[in-house]
This record gives structure tokens, sequence and C-alpha cells, in this order.
């Protein structure tokens, strides 16, 4: 099985990243030996993604807790910056806990027994608009339950504050109608304050919240002896005079030996927001002391590997051959799936039913696009497929998706023939355009489809249709959704019309660094 990235050298040092894909806004929870992280799913599908560790460098993709989106089904194509925003996960009452807010509904909570489900339906917990990153904390001093969570200006009008409430134990009810508990416009040269974590220590109330923007702001520490307040800041980690923009949010653990460790985002456009580790110590002042991250508060970007068991070398799954018909986990729908896009079969290969679509040249606004994260900073992702379709206008390619796309395949044209074709579309305004002459391919063969990305997220995409690889187009330059990181995309479409529409079959998906 093939890597495309991976933070452990090999000789007790890891390097960052260490998750190298789009797991934006990461939190982090240690329960016994054993270290789970979840992020931002947005508007895929299955969403919250759950990572496994047992050393905070190695990670592997476990699954998802939420299977659907909108059980209810009325969110019908894409919702690409909307869904799942920012996501808290704790450990509590012998349950894990996942707080997540949805920009346009409120903020909402699940648990379950076992990290691998099954995750309880989602329980609406505070209604309204622009409601985001809630995180709770379950006092263990007082026996309180809480939750802090911040704000959206695009659907409230509001942004740059925290606000807190008391809440019930079993996570059900909020017990007040809420305070801002910390006001950014009060706390000079801080703007954007949002993504906190909530934690308890050493007799204080901490959250761990960014400020600053994304691209460019820092990673803040606020700390109260009463819950509502008030507040004292620091910043505890800048950019400086590192390569590493933002640093922005993330979540601290401590580990079963006592080390302290920070997991945060950066975000690098098209390979959307990446992951750190930093180590973390606390100093040691009158009246309590104050976190310091990373290397004397900047980031690192080689270090030490934490205290613990050596582990073997991996990350997440990328390849694929779909065994039985199936895709691996690594794979999420660009929006709620629906009965009869894929085909179960025996055989390897995703059997993929052309769905028919008015949006068909739009990849941005169709459905049943399968999608995941690119793996690494420079790789080559290949896959085959065989287009059996045969009605007129019925296409399946391999993509780079975001607001810009451009995307290589296989197309029926009027003359019931086979044509590989690989278009584009480079603003969010564009319908797709052909980016070089199609070529005949003969009917029922079958192409192999490659896509090179190196630096920067230049691509380059090629096939072999028989007669060896043949390279396609310009230099395409991935472009990242709005909060979202470029992605690799596998579909397969129709016009709409009458009659069965066919399918497409996928197989040996392969990535190489």
């Amino acid at each position: 099985m093939s890597r495309a990235w991976t933070a452990d050298q090999g000789d007790g040092t890891y390097r960052n990243p260490v998750l190298a894909g789009d797991w934006s806004d990461p939190d982090v929870v240690r329960v016994g030996e054993d270290y789970y992280l979840t992020a931002s799913s947005f508007g895929r599908v299955p969403g919250l993604p759950l990572l496994h560790s047992r050393d905070l460098v190695n990670w592997s993709l476990i699954g998802h807790a939420l299977e659907r989106l909108d059980p209810a089904g009325e969110s019908g194509g894409p919702r690409h910056d909307c869904g799942v925003w920012a996501p808290s996960l704790r450990y509590s009452g012998g349950r894990f806990w996942i707080f997540y807010g949805d920009p346009d509904r409120g903020i909402h909570q699940i648990s379950a027994r076992d990290i691998r489900g099954p995750w309880t339906e989602p329980h609406l917990l505070k209604a309204g608009k622009g409601l985001i990153d809630p995180c709770p904390l379950w006092d263990e001093e007082s026996g309180e339950a809480y939750l802090v969570h911040a704000w959206a200006k695009s659907r409230s009008g509001v942004k740059n504050r925290l606000t807190g409430h008391r809440m019930s134990p079993d996570g059900r009810t909020l017990l007040d109608e809420g305070k801002v508990i910390v006001d950014g416009d009060l706390i000079p040269g801080w703007f954007t304050l949002e993504g906190p974590k909530l934690y308890r220590h050493d007799g204080w109330f901490w959250i761990f919240a960014p400020a600053g923007g994304v691209e460019t702001g820092w990673q803040g520490a606020l700390r109260s002896r009463e819950f509502f307040g008030p507040y004292e800041e620091r910043v505890v980690l800048r950019q400086g005079r590192t390569g590493v923009n933002g640093p922005h949010q993330g979540g601290w653990v401590r580990t079963q030996t006592g080390q302290d460790w920070f997991l945060h985002f950066q975000a690098r456009g098209a390979y959307g927001r990446v992951v750190h580790l930093q180590p973390m110590r606390w100093t040691r002042e009158t009246g309590g002391g104050w976190p310091v991250i990373g290397d004397a508060g900047e980031p690192v970007s080689v270090h030490r590997k934490p205290d613990l068991p050596p582990q073997p070398v991996t990350a997440p799954v990328c390849d694929d051959s779909f065994p039985g018909g199936r895709y691996g986990r690594q794979w999420q729908w660009a929006a709620e799936p629906r009965a009869g896009w894929t085909v179960p079969h025996s055989g390897d290969g995703l059997l993929t039913t052309c769905v028919r679509t008015a949006d068909a040249h739009d990849l941005r606004r169709v459905a049943n696009v399968l999608v995941q994260r690119f793996p690494a900073p420079e790789f080559t992702a290949t896959v085959d497929l065989t287009l059996g379709s045969r009605a007129v206008g019925a296409k399946a390619g391999f993509a780079v998706l975001g607001d810009a796309f451009s995307w290589i395949g296989l197309e029926r044209d009027a003359d019931g023939g086979l044509r590989l074709v690989h278009r584009y579309a480079e603003t969010v305004a564009d319908s797709e355009r052909d980016a070089e002459y199609s070529r005949p391919v003969p009917d029922g063969g079958r192409a192999r489809l490659r896509i090179e990305v190196s630096a920067r997220a230049r691509c380059r995409f090629s096939a072999d249709t028989g007669d060896g690889p043949r390279p396609s187009g310009e230099v395409f330059a991935a472009v990242p959704w709005r909060w979202v990181g470029a992605q690799l995309a596998l579909f397969a479409t129709a016009p709409p019309g009458a009659g069965p529409a066919g399918t497409a079959l996928f197989s040996d998906f392969r990535i190489n660094a």
C-alpha cells in the first residue's frame, strides 16, 4: 500500500505537517493509550472523519461519525461551504462526544460508547444561524457542564466574540440564555476570534482560540478563575520567522507520560488545511502559568517524537482497488448520497451509474461526485476507467475539483463512438470547455487516467488508451473551495433524457509520491 506522505522520519523525529491532507479545524482527545482526532467535513458525506493514533505522529482513518449530513434529505445538491464546521471531540462519562456547528441551522451534538459507533442521531442543542465552533466541558472539580461557541458573521452579522452557557450533564439542554464571555473587540489588535477549545487546568478555565484570520493570524490562550470571566489573554503561537502562516485552531492533549502537545492547522491554499503537531509546556509564574507552544511560541518543522511506545509508520490510506465494488472510507460524496449511484457487484472496481443531470457541464454543481483529499504536496494519482454507458453525452472522468476544475475521461458521442476528452473551467462563472482536442477511443476500451501534481498544486493530465501515456492540455493550477482544499474526484453523468443512463467502471486507484 503506497503512502504519499508520512511524518515519521524513522529516527525518533517527525516532520510537520503530521497530516498533509485537508483535515480542517482538528480536535484531539486521549482515551487511555489511544488518541483520536476529528475535523470539519463541511458539505461532504459521510461527515466528521475519525482518525486514530498511538503516538500523535502516525495516523490512520478509522471511519466517520456522521453517516448522513441531512437525514431529511432536504439539501439536494452540493453545499460546499456549509454543513459541518469545526467540531470538538471529547470523552466523558464513558462516552465519546462530538459537538459541531452547522452555520445555517445551529449547534448539534452526537455521542457513542465506542469511537467506531454506532453514533447517536444529531441532537440540535442550540438553534440559530451563525452559531459555530462549539466546545463542551465537563468540569470534574465542580460537576458542572459548560459550552462555549463562536459566531459566523456571514450568517449572524456577529463575529469576534465567544458566548458561554451552562449545560446539562447529558449535553442535551442549555441551562441559560448565554453570555458573551470574551469580546475580541475589547482586546487591542485582536480580530476574528473563533475556534474556541475549552479546558480546566490548574484551577483555571482555559480557552485556546485563534484570532487574526486563517491565513495570517495567531493562536491565543485565555484564562479565568470563573467560567463566565473575566478572561485575560496571551498569544501563545505565531508564525514568527517560520513559513507556517496562521497558525490556526486546534487542540491540546496531555499524553499518558505527562507530556503536553498541541495539534493545529495551517491553511495551504489548494492543499487545504494541513495539521501540525507542536510540543507544548507550561511556564511557572506567580499567579499561575501559561502555555508555551512550539519553539518559544513559533512552529517547529522537525522535532523529537512524543515519549510514547514506537509505532509502525503509517498515514491515512489513499489507494483503492474497490474490492467487491465498495469504495474505501477515504472517499466522500460531494452531496447527500442517493440509492443507485453505485451498483453492487462481486468483482473489484467501482461500478457507478451515469446519473442524468442538467448540471453535467459544471462539476461544482453535480451531486454524485466521489472525492478525496490531496494527500501530499507532490504526488501522482492514476485510475482505470471503462465507460459502458451507450447514452449519447454520457461521460465519466477523473478530476481536480475546486472553485475551478479540470478533468480527463471518456464521453459517448452522437454517433455512438467513444472519445477521450479533457475539459476545464477557470472561474466559478465558467462552464467547462475543452482543454485539448478530443480523440476517438476503441469502443469498450479502457483508459488509464493520470494526474501529476507538482509544487504549488500544478496539475498535469495524461491518459493511456492503449497506445502509451500521452499528456493532455496545459498545466492546470488547482485552487481551493471557499473553506476546503482542492480534491481528487471521480464522476459519471449523462444528460437529461429518457431511458437508462448506463454505467462506468473505475478500478485500481493509486497514489505515488
